[in-house]
């Protein structure tokens, strides 16, 4: 059985879920906005903290583009708010425990570790332009990423970098 997997061009799937401080958080929160929505396995962990660490140095130049970041992992709220406070994190962190976005997004199935094959949450990252109504389509989808990085990358590929 094979995951979904985004393309660009294809609707986003919508969503809302509770975030890092309780408060629900939708896609349809950021009308009129790109939303960079970045998967990781597990909050607390040496990759997902390498990761979140460079979105939260490289905020203020996404911000000044108009992109909102947006984390998502299945780790409960609480966790999040820890995570959040030990690495000052200053953007919102989704929590999805059921994994229903997370498959909807294709970013969580089979995937290969240490050389073996196992099911979980796949590292990914999506660009979402979100409009005035709240409905979203996928510009981005970037499935498999590196923890250690990918912002770089990123930032590149979306034209962020000064030349």
């Amino acid at each position: 059985m094979g995951r979904v997997k985004l393309n660009p061009g294809e609707a986003a799937p919508a969503f809302t879920l509770t975030d890092d401080h309780g408060q629900e958080v939708s896609l349809a929160d950021y009308p009129d906005r790109k939303v960079i929505l970045y998967v990781y396995p597990a909050a607390m962990t040496p990759g997902c903290t390498k990761q979140a660490c460079d979105f939260r140095d490289n905020i203020a130049s996404f911000q000044k583009e108009g992109y909102a970041v947006l984390g998502l992992s299945p780790d409960k709220p609480e966790k999040l708010a820890k995570f959040r406070e030990r690495d000052a994190l200053t953007f919102p962190l989704l929590s999805d425990p059921d994994k229903d976005v997370l498959q909807a997004y294709g970013a969580f199935g089979e995937k290969k570790l240490y050389g073996k094959t196992m099911v979980g949450v796949i590292r990914s990252t999506f660009v979402i332009a979100v409009d005035a109504k709240g409905a979203g389509t996928i510009e981005v989808a970037q499935y498999n990423v590196k923890a250690t990085g990918h912002v770089a990358k990123l930032r590149r590929d979306l034209g962020l970098d000064a030349a």
